[in-house]
């Protein structure tokens, strides 16, 4: 009889193994066409060469041990990654519960049982054993679920590198601006040293009656002025500085970063063709690896309209003492299949397929937007670094020759050729044309930063694992 029972068992599983597939639609990524080249890049020249961000971290085409040394931090201290990576760990443990699931359970049991019954006395049960399942997955239930989380395990994977991605290029802007911010300092104590000087000079010249109390209190005015942007200044860095410690794990009051001289060259890296895009953003690769675990769950609802086999087994022993409780005598055994088939749900399951399908469209629709939003913003980069290149040469020029009009107009005033008011004007234009110029190239550094991580920072879907 245990022969017969483990040879219908042994044929149930072999006519399930030959009769198993997984239901459901397989999994093709849409096509998505793209063109040719980049519109804004036609007449703009990269610095760097085509191959930069394959052969490192992308931050040090910038040379600034400075920001090296603070982008190592963000990959070990800042706490989105830390979040993210929890995340991945997460997804990954999910792939090993379901790989679990094409495997059987085993129990262990061991029971004692006091009764009685009315009449007659007390007696002692005691059982030991072993049970067994095993759910076939005939249907491919189970490796849909596999499929559908080793796709959300890459598409975490994936979220992880968008993080890292996102954190180290938020500081690297920072850290540009903060520089900004140090070289605009410096500007203002110039101006503000050479505002003094004209000071002492309408002082002088009001003493000995060749100027009017007027152009003292101007000068007084102008200085002034520029004195309380000296101290406004500082309000901007401390909470770039802030911003940057939170960026690297740290607190704010921890932290500090020296000032330090703003780089006057702008590093810039080729866009590439768009075609590759779709391989080198890890956003990108997360919202597709969102379509493939959607598509995954079509067939895990369509599994539920087919029958479910589980071969179930069992084998224990039954004794009222101890002492012989293993034994030939005392054991009982069961072993068989179990088809199981819902009759009647009132349309759940179908309810259920139409969610997952409807469910699918919006990953494609969320995906196609994805690769629309990430070609939007390598052009938007390209347009950006191409006119503040040109900008930062005219805003060059402008203030080479604004400061030589200040001093042509300092030397007349003290001929006595002009009045003050005109040196005020000299002044705020060298100032304005010295201030617009570092903002074009704190924005040149900004926009190279951006269009590093519009590209994917040297990132690439093979990097994106589940293992």
């Amino acid at each position: 009889m245990i022969k017969r029972s483990i040879r219908a068992a042994a044929t149930a599983l072999t006519l399930a193994a030959l009769c198993s597939c997984a239901v459901g639609p397989n999994y093709h990524r849409p096509a998505f066409d793209t063109t040719p080249n980049y519109k804004e890049a036609a007449d703009w020249k990269p610095s760097e060469p085509s191959d930069i961000l394959s052969r490192g971290p992308w931050w040090t085409i910038f040379n600034d041990p400075a920001l090296n040394a603070l982008e190592d931090q963000v990959n070990i201290s800042n706490q989105n990654i830390k979040a993210a990576a929890a995340a991945f760990e997460q997804s990954r443990a999910l792939v090993a519960q379901a790989r679990a699931g094409l495997w059987p359970t085993i129990s262990a049991i061991f029971q004692g049982t006091r009764a009685a019954q009315p009449g007659l006395p007390q007696y002692t049960t005691y059982s030991a054993g072993l049970s067994g399942n095993w759910d076939i997955d005939v249907w491919g239930s189970i490796r849909r679920t596999i499929e559908g989380d080793r796709a959300s395990a890459q598409s975490a994977s994936a979220a992880l590198a968008a993080a890292r991605l996102s954190a180290q290029g938020e500081l690297a802007i920072d850290y540009f601006e903060l520089r900004a911010q140090d070289q605009n300092q410096k500007l203002l104590d110039n101006t503000v040293d050479a505002e003094t000087q004209s000071l002492k000079t309408t002082e002088s010249r009001y003493k000995y009656g060749v100027a009017a109390r007027a152009d003292v209190v101007s000068a007084e005015t102008q200085l002034l002025s520029s004195q309380a942007q000296q101290v406004n200044n500082k309000i901007q860095r401390a909470v770039l500085e802030h911003a940057i410690a939170v960026l690297t794990g740290q607190q704010p009051a921890s932290f500090s970063l020296p000032p330090a001289p703003i780089r006057t060259d702008v590093p810039t890296v080729p866009a590439g063709v768009p075609s590759t895009l779709l391989e080198r953003r890890p956003d990108v690769a997360q919202a597709e690896r969102k379509m493939a675990a959607a598509n995954a769950q079509i067939g895990v609802t369509t599994a539920a309209y087919f029958p479910t086999l589980t071969l179930g087994a069992q084998g224990s022993f039954e004794s009222s003492g101890l002492g012989h409780l293993i034994s030939a005598s005392n054991r009982i055994w069961s072993i068989g299949p179990e088809l199981a088939e819902t009759l009647f749900d009132a349309g759940s399951r179908r309810a259920q397929v139409a969610q997952a399908r409807a469910a699918y469209e919006i990953t494609v629709d969320d995906y196609r937007q994805t690769v629309l939003t990430s070609f939007e913003q390598v052009e938007d980069d390209i347009v950006t670094l191409r006119v503040l290149e040109q900008q930062s040469s005219i805003e060059e020029a402008t203030v080479k020759a604004a400061r030589e009009a200040e001093a042509l107009t300092l030397n007349q005033y003290k001929a006595g050729t002009v009045p003050y008011s005109s040196v005020i004007t000299a002044q705020t234009t060298r100032f304005a044309a010295e201030e617009t110029a570092l903002a074009v190239l704190s924005s040149r550094l900004q926009g190279s930063v951006n269009l590093i991580e519009a590209l994917g920072g040297g990132w690439d879907q093979s990097q994106a694992t589940d293992k």
